[in-house]
């Protein structure tokens, strides 16, 4: 008797030239966030889609959420298909907002060109095309395994790029991660077809601003620059917090190596008054600014706490207060994400690891991702632990110009998607 989990695979790779079309029509709607573009466009489409295949949707907006309006609506859709007696439920989280495209691209962005094995466009690694897969193997394994027990979920979400309070966030406190609803979760993201990713860093995001008094700019010594003053703050972090952070290693998985350690990037840096308008052709005036502000972000491991984090940030900033002539600050902090791993032994990630090895045959890599995704709102809103990150794509390629996805990696890690299902709502399958 041929084994089902291998008729599973076979099917699945049959569905390449659907996996394909699936992937190109989500890139093609151009949901770019910010400001929030298409997500009713989007979630129409997989509701279209879903419901022929007997899955039964729900619309949720985030209502209040950050970026919500009436212009730029949070939609997100749950589709649920129940099996045909009790049973787990599988979940399958996919975020499908997409970063701007920037520049250098040699491809159509929204185009979904398919060449030489890859499909080209933002969001086709990050993360539509692990949107697709789940879909692809979802569907192959209803059809090859119609009397499952429990049940399938696979939800697209909104705002994922900026945090994703508009979209896991949301649902989350709605109750849809409730450990007694969903047992399991897979988020499809980016961390190629042999890794499982147990978890990410945490994050700590603050504004600071640096004060001066305005003044003609011919005579600064008449005012007090405050962009001299954040100067000083740039070079307190060169000196002191950047050689610190390198010094601190963790034990978590991250990659690439160099996520190994704390890290900071400086965002953007505004001082003085704006730029005027390219079209205007207007030269700036001539004035000491009296403002000046930058935006950080800081990652931290599971070894250090967001306290610290910030501690040792204010810390800098009142020794500059102390020692340097009418230095003053001021600190906003904008968002904190707490790191989060899943445990080794836990269901998701050791059926996710058998079926690896089952379709590879090699074992799998455990990662750890250096930024946060939203795996943090399911573990610590929804109080559900047993969620990985696993899906197609090269990490590195995200965010990227000519982002692509590989549809032989597209196909395999559809086909460990399907295995895992195999191995949890058919428990009595042989």
């Amino acid at each position: 008797m041929p084994d089902p989990a291998d008729a599973l695979s076979t099917r699945i790779a049959n569905k390449r030239d659907d996996l394909i079309a699936l992937t190109q029509e989500l890139i093609r709607i151009p949901t770019l966030n910010p400001p929030g573009e298409n997500y009713h466009a989007i979630c129409d489409y997989l509701e279209r889609r879903l419901r022929k295949r007997g899955f039964h949707c729900v619309f949720e907006r985030a209502t209040g959420a950050p970026g919500d309006s009436d212009a730029y609506p949070r939609w997100n859709i749950i589709a649920r298909r129940e099996g045909k007696r009790a049973g787990d439920c599988v979940h399958f989280n996919s975020h499908t907002d997409v970063v701007e495209v920037g520049l250098g691209w040699t491809f159509d962005p929204f185009g979904g060109e398919l060449k030489d094995g890859r499909i080209y466009g933002r969001g086709a690694c990050d993360m539509k095309g692990g949107l697709a897969s789940s879909i692809i193997a979802a569907e192959a394994f209803i059809e090859e395994c119609s009397d499952y027990a429990g049940a399938i979920e696979i939800s697209g979400t909104a705002d994922e790029e900026s945090g994703g309070y508009g979209g896991v966030a949301h649902l989350a406190q709605l109750g849809y991660f409730d450990p007694k609803r969903v047992q399991h979760v897979i988020i499809p993201e980016p961390l190629n077809p042999d890794r499982i990713c147990l978890g990410h860093r945490g994050g700590w995001w603050a504004e600071i601003e640096t004060f001066g008094e305005i003044a003609h700019g011919s005579m600064p010594f008449l005012g007090d620059c405050a962009v001299r003053h954040m100067g000083a703050v740039l070079e307190k972090f060169e000196t002191d917090l950047f050689p610190a952070m390198a010094a601190r290693h963790t034990e978590m998985p991250v990659v690439p190596e160099g996520a190994r350690s704390s890290t900071m990037n400086i965002n953007s840096i505004h001082g003085g008054q704006g730029e005027p308008d390219e079209e205007s052709g207007a030269l700036p005036s001539h004035c000491v600014p009296d403002s000046c502000r930058i935006i950080i972000d800081r990652r931290y491991l599971i070894e250090e706490d967001a306290d610290g984090v910030a501690a040792e940030v204010t810390g800098l900033l009142d020794g500059l207060k102390a020692s340097r002539s009418d230095f003053d600050y001021k600190l906003t902090e904008l968002n904190r994400v707490v790191p989060s791993m899943t445990d080794k032994s836990a269901p998701i990630v050791t059926t996710v690891d058998q079926a690896i090895r089952d379709v590879t045959g090699k074992p799998p890599e455990y990662v750890a991702s250096p930024g946060s995704y939203d795996q943090k709102h399911i573990d610590r809103i929804g109080k559900l632990k047993n969620c990985i990150a696993y899906g197609p794509g090269i990490l590195e390629l995200a965010h990227k110009p000519d982002e692509w996805i590989g549809v032989d990696d597209m196909i395999t890690s559809a086909q460990v998607i399907g295995h895992s299902l195999f191995a949890l709502l058919t428990p009595n399958k042989t």
